[in-house]
């Protein structure tokens, strides 16, 4: 995540089962990535909700456009995916060449 060349473009949700959704990451080689949002939840320590509020009033639909980054203001389940996101965002990065 250090790689100042490895920029997050997305995030592919799994309603079933979050942990198995993708996070998505171009490369400045022009490979794209995609790696579970699972292996990224040790970076997590806040308040995982429960129940998924998934097309419900307090629902922004985030979730449902995959190049939408945003943090989500619902209590739902699954916000802490887009927690971590914002930890990855803000992840300060090499200032080395590459």
């Amino acid at each position: 995540m250090e790689d100042p060349a490895l920029n997050l473009i997305g995030y592919q949700v799994n309603f079933d089962f979050l942990e198995e959704g993708l996070l998505l990451f171009n490369h400045s080689c022009g490979t794209t990535l995609a790696v579970m949002a699972g292996a990224f939840k040790n970076l997590y320590d806040g308040p995982i909700f429960s129940e998924r509020l998934t097309n419900t009033d307090e629902c922004p639909q985030y979730c449902l456009r995959q190049e939408e980054l945003r943090p989500c203001p619902a209590k739902c389940g699954c916000a802490y995916v887009r927690e971590i996101i914002q930890i990855i965002n803000n992840w300060t990065k090499d200032n080395i060449s590459r």
